[in-house]
């Protein structure tokens, strides 16, 4: 469906797991040892760039012998208008443990490649209530060590529109492997730090872990 009436378009795919010591959204620790998994799709039809996926994790609630489960689903349609790049996404939430509540986002993002960084700026709506009109703005650079090896940086800011302040601030840095043509393994070390004293409880996290995707 993806292709339909476009010959030269084609369809990518890649499936990948991980593990994280701490699940860390938007700067709001929900949980410790996320064991994740999921499968995305991407490609084109007339010009316009369509991506979708799932993704499943599973961690724990920080109480004795319980676990959380949380499955999303995600969509998108994307355009490169040569000057910068445009998109409109959808997220659905699906809670099964004890965060209990279900929730759909509606985003909108676009994006840039300065050839010294790339940036993105995104806007989300909550379909179903009120995240506070959470955007990110989001800056990201890759440098080749060897062919097989490329050490990714990334830094973003999460900001809300209704209290007029910054909610958080989360660098990554991470070194991809690609061990083979299709597969990449890839460490990571990240650092989230609140920028309003009632998100996340005011608590600065240092979390880890390692990826693994294969593409095609």
């Amino acid at each position: 469906a993806l292709v339909a009436g476009n010959a030269k378009a084609e369809v990518e795919y890649e499936i990948h797991t991980g593990y994280t010591s701490q699940y860390i959204f938007r700067g709001v620790d929900l949980g410790d040892d996320l064991v994740e998994a999921g499968v995305d799709v991407a490609g084109e039809w007339n010009g316009v760039g369509l991506s979708a996926g799932i993704w499943g994790g599973i961690f724990d609630a920080g109480t004795a012998n319980q676990t959380d489960e949380e499955v999303d689903f995600y969509g998108e349609a994307s355009y490169d208008w040569g000057f910068m790049t445009s998109g409109i996404g959808y997220i659905y939430y699906w809670n099964l443990g004890r965060l209990g509540q279900d929730f759909q986002e509606v985003y909108f993002t676009i994006g840039k490649d300065w050839g010294w960084a790339e940036s993105s700026f995104t806007y989300f709506w909550d379909v179903d209530g009120d995240n506070d009109g959470y955007s990110q703005l989001a800056l990201s650079r890759g440098f080749e060590l060897n062919p097989c090896l490329t050490l990714q940086v990334a830094t973003s800011f999460g900001y809300l529109f209704e209290q007029s302040e910054f909610a958080d601030w989360t660098s990554k840095i991470a070194l991809d492997w690609g061990f083979t043509e299709t597969a990449t393994l890839s460490p990571f070390m990240a650092l989230s730090v609140p920028m309003d004293s009632n998100w996340n409880n005011d608590q600065t996290e240092f979390y880890g872990g390692c990826m693994l995707s294969v593409g095609f």
